[in-house]
């Protein structure tokens, strides 16, 4: 049995990480993984570049494909992946392949309000806060409007990780969020 790809992302502080490992655990399928992509981010060492930089573009298309060939692999071997990270449509094009090689990939966008983000990112420690508020509010412009990909984008303001959880288990089972080679997803 083949194994399902499924895409969390949003800014930082949308509950991505809280939501995929939840997932995992209380996936349909028999075996399951987490891939956090800020993990490969860590593992980078020499000439690695701050993720949000954008002299970082080449670097982090890498990490993306790196984290697809890997997500494949496992759901070749009937794995529930859970791909938890960053990738918006500007980094959709080799999972859109993919889809196209007949790879299941649903790929859901978690939003919150400005505010919300700003409060659950500002209450972190991986950044100082001036940088970490600049990050949080360009990451946050950038998923607000994702024209054609916002049919993917599910709410997570004034809704608790379990209710979240519940709606995106649903998405996956009647596959309404299915990563389709749709000629006018533009990227």
């Amino acid at each position: 049995m083949e194994g399902r790809i499924v895409i969390v992302t949003g800014a930082p502080a949308t509950g991505k990480s809280t939501v995929c490992a939840l997932m995992a655990k209380h996936s349909s399928l028999p075996r399951s993984i987490h891939l956090h992509t800020d993990d490969l981010y860590r593992s980078l060492s020499k000439g690695a570049i701050p993720p949000y930089l954008p002299e970082a573009d080449k670097q982090n298309r890498t990490v993306i494909e790196a984290f697809l060939e890997a997500a494949k692999r496992f759901a070749r071997d009937g794995y529930d992946v859970l791909v938890d990270g960053v990738v918006g449509p500007w980094f959709l094009e080799p999972w859109i392949e993919a889809a196209e090689q007949r790879y299941t990939v649903h790929y859901l966008v978690l939003r919150a309000s400005k505010e919300t983000t700003l409060q659950r990112a500002l209450g972190r420690d991986k950044l100082d806060e001036a940088t970490n508020r600049k990050l949080v509010e360009t990451m946050w412009k950038q998923f607000s409007n994702l024209g054609c990909f916002e049919r993917y984008v599910i709410s997570t303001d004034d809704r608790t990780t379990a209710e979240t959880v519940a709606i995106l288990q649903e998405k996956l089972e009647n596959q309404s969020n299915l990563l389709l080679p749709l000629p006018d997803q533009k990227i």
